[in-house]
């Protein structure tokens, strides 16, 4: 199977391009820097500015599968006015044009399977939210409306589409997990704001094989909850995090201490997403690592990789 990969630099990217490529894929990447793609992964690889314009025709032949996870980080800045211009193009306008390379091409793959984020449904409390949950209204819901209405344009030239919602990527190798080690370790860490809001965790190796089950699985199509059945709150989180570490962890971040430091993007820290998984489950996709403690344990006793090169 030939799967063209755009985001391969990304911390999913990356581990899925590595799975796919232990299993004998054929692997295609679209990138803004082709160079450093090729030193770090040694695979094909085609210059694509996204908001620039559709890929080229030629890394878009003989290939069965698309998985589209470029965007810009929602985590990297503070949300100003130009970085959520970023956010937002980078995504409709890069998914729009990827559309349009599709669209053009001589033979058209048989799958899209594009990233979305269980931001898609917004603030919704203790509201449970599988696929068939209506979406939000704050900007992260509109950006993955856009987002998925975009991706869904393949499904008109005659592929076959999934749009994967991925919740809280937790790996060792990058995300959010090693940015809270520090703080836990030291013991001063704790739960965020009121600890009540739900938390959409799932294992690298999860997201990787939801991305592969809807590559592979040709029932599937639409969106797709990308986060694990054993769902928890922040305090929940937080407390089995600490007794992973064998850590106290009783010092709280206020709600408005958040507000204050990172302005309108402590959304993504205080948001209740309690997310259910149903289509994944439905399809015949097997969790690896259903329930947070057994996850941790398995992310955080592996011994790390050595960091890539920026």
């Amino acid at each position: 199977m030939k799967t063209l990969i755009t985001g391969a630099t990304g911390l999913i990217g990356q581990a899925l391009t590595q799975s796919l490529l232990n299993d004998g894929h054929a692997i295609v990447v679209l990138s803004r820097k082709p160079e450093m793609v090729r030193a770090r992964i040694g695979v094909e690889v085609y210059q694509w500015e996204p908001e620039v314009g559709p890929p080229p025709a030629e890394a878009l032949r003989e290939v069965d599968a698309v998985v589209h996870l470029a965007g810009e980080s929602v985590a990297a800045r503070r949300w100003t006015a130009e970085q959520k211009r970023r956010i937002r193009n980078s995504r409709m306008v890069g998914t729009r044009n990827l559309v349009a390379g599709l669209q053009a091409a001589t033979t058209r793959p048989s799958v899209l399977v594009s990233a979305s984020a269980v931001g898609f449904y917004g603030d919704r409390g203790d509201e449970q939210l599988d696929e068939r949950a209506s979406a939000g209204h704050d900007f992260l819901s509109g950006v993955c409306q856009e987002w998925e209405r975009e991706s869904g344009r393949a499904g008109e030239l005659g592929m076959r589409v999934v749009q994967v919602r991925v919740g809280v990527v937790l790996s060792a190798e990058g995300g959010a997990l090693p940015r809270m080690l520090p703080a836990f370790k030291l013991g001063v860490a704790g739960r965020l704001g009121s600890g009540q809001q739900w938390f959409p965790w799932i294992h690298i190796a999860d997201i990787v094989g939801l991305f592969r089950h809807a590559m592979q699985a040709p029932q599937l199509s639409g969106p797709m909850n990308g986060a694990a059945p054993g769902i928890v709150t922040n305090a929940e989180f937080t407390k089995v995090l600490a007794s992973v570490l064998h850590r106290p962890a009783f010092l709280p971040a206020p709600r408005l201490a958040l507000n204050f430091a990172l302005g309108e993007m402590s959304e993504l820290l205080l948001a209740s997403l309690r997310v259910v998984p149903r289509v994944a489950m439905e399809t015949g996709y097997q969790f690896r690592y259903p329930e947070l403690k057994a996850a941790l344990e398995d992310l955080l006793r592996r011994p790390r990789a050595a960091a890539a090169p920026a």
